[in-house]
């Protein structure tokens, strides 16, 4: 059996995990900082530098100690790292971690990207899963509907031209004075408000498959500002509603045009209450398989890079010691 040690540092969250080649989890550890950037309104990337500094080493050592490994001899045949895209001083922390746990233990590391990681979620919960998935990847800086056919081989269909779902959450949420991060903020007002309360538009209403949210960021501000007598929870819903409706108007002509057996969600913003509940409402629709990664496997996790780098140990082998980090480091690159 192979066993990977995951490493993951792409943003606020340092993160550990050991996997196996059944994609069994046997540990996953995260410590965020985020505590450190609420006051900042989003993440100060030379703080998430230093947070990783203080925390990868504790971390990658409870890791071990809780898939039961000596944490100074561990028997694991390879350690994966996220090496893009992602905060570059971050990045930095856990590749160079990386290359001296690989180097000390005389093992093979490999980097990955760490939206490729988000992909491989799904596959920790559920490895028999069916081929292809309609992947709907939305976070804090990416936002993509993604044709997975296979592990490893995915299409980029469609994506975002300008800010990203979890991107224009943030941005409403500080506007509303909800703080940071905002995604989960609104997503709980939203529950009690109407979401037909404010009249917002639904951009990206042409064939193709891409997405746009920038202009229903600046949409909220004027309609509030027209109408602060609509109440904060109705604006939170309303908002909520135009973000799901973009994604699945998009997911329904993808679905359309392509022969899928399930759609998935991933991502932070796949924690998002609502858009959940449509995907699963739409996959019933269809007759596909639903895959809702858990709360834990939507945000930034060790668990998933080191699945992805199974795989990418296997196919292309060990990653070169003089890799870098690449902070813009694109999916499509990987297609």
């Amino acid at each position: 059996m192979t066993t990977i040690l995951g490493i993951e540092t792409s943003c606020d969250d340092t993160a550990a995990a050991v996997v196996d080649d059944t994609l069994s989890v046997r540990s996953s550890v995260i410590e965020s900082s985020i505590d450190e950037h609420r006051d900042f309104g989003g993440v100060v990337p030379e703080l998430a530098g230093r947070a990783h500094l203080r925390t990868i080493s504790p971390v990658v050592e409870r890791a071990l100690v809780r898939a039961g490994l000596d944490p100074l001899r561990p028997e694991i045949d390879g350690v994966a790292v996220t090496s893009g895209p992602g905060l570059i001083g971050s990045l930095l922390v856990g590749l160079s971690a990386a290359k001296a746990y690989a180097f000390a233990w005389g093992v093979p590391f490999v980097g990955v990207n760490h939206l490729e990681g988000h992909l491989f979620a799904p596959l920790l919960e559920k490895p028999d899963l069916a081929w292809p998935v309609l992947t709907i990847l939305v976070s804090g800086g990416h936002s993509m509907l993604i044709l997975h056919e296979s592990p490893g081989v995915h299409r980029i269909l469609g994506e975002t031209i300008d800010d990203a779902a979890g991107e224009a959450y943030d941005k409403v949420a500080r506007w509303l004075g909800l703080g940071y991060p905002g995604g989960p903020a609104i997503d709980r007002l939203a529950q009690d408000g109407n979401d037909k309360g404010l009249a917002l538009p639904v951009s990206m209403t042409g064939p193709d498959f891409d997405l746009s949210f920038s202009g229903l960021k600046t949409a909220v501000v004027r309609a509030t500002e027209k109408h602060p007598e609509v109440s904060i929870e109705d604006v939170a819903a309303s908002f909520q509603r135009a973000v799901c409706e973009q994604l699945l108007r998009k997911a329904r002509r993808v679905l359309d045009d392509y022969e899928v057996a399930g759609i998935a969600v991933a991502g932070g913003v796949a924690a998002n209450s609502t858009l959940r509940a449509q995907v699963s409402a739409l996959a019933q629709e269809r007759d596909l398989e639903c895959h809702l990664p858990s709360l834990t496997m939507c945000t930034d996790n060790a668990a998933m890079i080191a699945a992805a780098g199974l795989f990418r140990l296997r196919t292309d082998g060990a990653s070169s010691w003089s890799l870098s980090a690449d902070p813009n480091w694109s999916l499509a690159a990987l297609s």
